[in-house]
């Protein structure tokens, strides 16, 4: 019969897992079959998943040795677990220590959204803590895709809130970027994003926030006014920007991930395209781009 274990803190860990977590800093990583044992170590951060081979785990950053286990490692293993980049393996894991994140800022808050929407349960999940933050007199900054100024969830999500906060829409976004104080920072790690990073370290934070900004000048208000869309000689900027990305070679559902919309959206707007410059297929819709001039004009 399986032993039960009951939830604990770090302070609390076993014998065993206290030489597994050892061994995994002395090592610089361990096996995920030899942390079977002591699943709690992953549970409690102190093991993460190896970005470059999952199957194998690396140690996280113990908490200051106070009266924790820490104090039963040698300090110079103590402080080789600590680290400015951190290892969030588990969406739970994740959303954690973003809350946390969230309840410390004091000043600014940016957010990067790739995606066309946000599904209303999420949003109304997030809503609280958005909202608490912007009652402390912070404010909130957030980029997404052209697609995102036509979805009503999200336009209903920002008239409920009450603060600083403004959006602003570009055609590409990076992936999901959250930045906090410039002082954290978390980026996703996998493609499902069940795994992500969260970087302490200050260059990285500044380089992550400087990018944010530089979007951000790019990018048209979506919230609290919204700007045009400008359109010229009958091409909308969503058209310009699937033109390029026609020239580029990429396939109708190439494009709409790209821009955050669904393959249906993206084959409207590519039969709109093509019937302005005249186009008949494909191959005739490039050259047609190309010698239009279309891409060189400023959206």
């Amino acid at each position: 019969m399986a032993t039960k274990r009951l939830p604990h803190a770090v302070e609390e860990l076993c014998e065993a897992g206290l030489s597994v977590y050892a061994r995994a800093v002395s090592e610089g990583r361990i096996h995920r079959s030899e942390a079977g044992a002591v699943p709690c170590l992953v549970e409690l951060g102190l093991l993460r998943s190896d970005l470059d081979d999952r199957q194998w785990l690396r140690p996280g950053s113990l908490p200051a040795p106070h009266d924790g286990c820490a104090g039963h490692l040698p300090a110079s293993e103590a402080a080789a677990a600590g680290s400015s980049i951190t290892v969030l393996d588990g969406i739970s894991r994740i959303n954690s220590a973003i809350d946390r994140a969230m309840k410390d800022v004091r000043d600014e808050f940016l957010a990067v959204q790739p995606g066309g929407t946000r599904p209303p349960e999420t949003l109304a999940e997030v809503f609280p803590r958005d909202q608490a933050l912007l009652t402390r007199g912070c404010r909130m900054r957030t980029l997404y895709q052209h697609t995102t100024r036509h979805s009503l969830p999200v336009l209903a999500y920002f008239e409920q809130l009450d603060g600083d906060i403004e959006a602003r829409t570009l055609d590409e976004v990076t992936d999901r970027l959250f930045v906090f104080d410039r002082t954290v920072a978390f980026v996703p790690a996998s493609k499902d994003r069940s795994i992500a990073l969260e970087l302490r370290h200050p260059a990285l934070v500044e380089y992550f926030a400087t990018t944010f900004w530089r979007l951000w000048r790019l990018a048209t208000p979506m919230w609290p006014q919204a700007a045009p869309q400008p359109s010229e000689g009958g091409i909308t900027t969503r058209q310009r920007a699937i033109a390029g990305l026609l020239v580029e070679g990429l396939t109708d559902a190439e494009i709409a991930d790209r821009l955050g919309m669904n393959i249906r959206t993206a084959r409207v707007h590519i039969a709109k395209l093509a019937a302005t410059l005249g186009s008949h297929s494909r191959a005739q819709l490039g050259f047609l781009i190309a010698r239009s001039g279309l891409l060189n004009q400023q959206g």
